[in-house]
């Protein structure tokens, strides 16, 4: 991640990131598993699953769920994995504060049999190269028949106007609204939550940048690694690619 995007989460996001979803933790971890079934990662008797940009945990708990004996989930806000420890219980979840770009200091090389990197969290990186460098990788981790998972939104198609003010939610204590202004290969998104206090309401604000990736793309350059694309398709909100190796 880039430092930018860590001191978002830190000084911003990571307080107001499982209210952002309307829904109760543990309905969170239960709609991330029948996702990730969904995208090919049944239930059943698995080995090792790495989580990349895990935040509270909701997919790390759904793969442990779903019968994976190792999770290994790996974040660079110690908040967010301070949050997934409060709710793992007994899961064999192993939480890691770490960057995405040193996944492979994580596990021998072909010993993970399911990697996952969802919610948005490869568009966090720098650069395009970057991107690269982690699926690199990531292939090399992954055994013989092993899937990686990538949600992410697809930013390829530029918002204008009053469309790029985008509500993400609202109660009665607190407000907020992501504004998005495009660049050539990123977007600068600004998180603005408003935050009622006992002295009336307090504006709180942040940016980072994201980047722009096209599926199209994405699913070319996992083919020339040597991976076979499963899935390359809208997921609700966000884009879907699974590929095997």
């Amino acid at each position: 991640m880039t430092d930018t995007v860590t001191r978002h989460y830190d000084s911003l996001l990571a307080e107001h990131y499982t209210w952002m979803f309307g829904l109760p933790f543990a309905a969170k971890v239960a709609e991330q598993r029948d996702t990730l079934a969904a995208l090919g990662v049944g239930a059943g008797a698995h080995g090792t699953a790495i989580d990349l940009g895990c935040g509270p945990g909701f997919q790390s708990l759904a793969l442990a769920d779903l019968g994976f004996q190792r999770v290994i989930a790996v974040d660079t806000s110690q908040a967010l994995l301070h949050e997934l420890d409060a709710h793992k219980g007994d899961r064999p979840v192993e939480t890691v504060l770490a960057d995405l770009r040193d996944v492979d200091r994580l596990a021998a090389p072909g010993s993970v049999e399911t990697i996952v990197c969802m919610g948005d969290t490869l568009t966090h990186l720098a650069s395009r190269a970057e991107v690269s460098g982690v699926l690199g990788k990531v292939r090399d981790l992954l055994q013989p028949g092993g899937l990686l998972v990538l949600t992410f939104r697809d930013l390829s198609a530029e918002l204008t106007g009053l469309d790029r003010f985008l509500p993400v939610r609202a109660d009665a204590d607190r407000i907020m609204v992501c504004v998005l202004d495009y660049e050539p290969e990123t977007v600068v998104v600004s998180d603005l939550v408003h935050v009622r206090t006992d002295e009336g309401w307090t504006l709180r604000k942040s940016s980072y940048r994201k980047l722009r990736l096209g599926p199209a793309a994405l699913a070319d350059e996992l083919t020339g690694l040597g991976l076979a694309v499963r899935r390359n398709e809208p997921a609700g909100r966000m884009h879907a690619i699974v590929a095997a190796r």
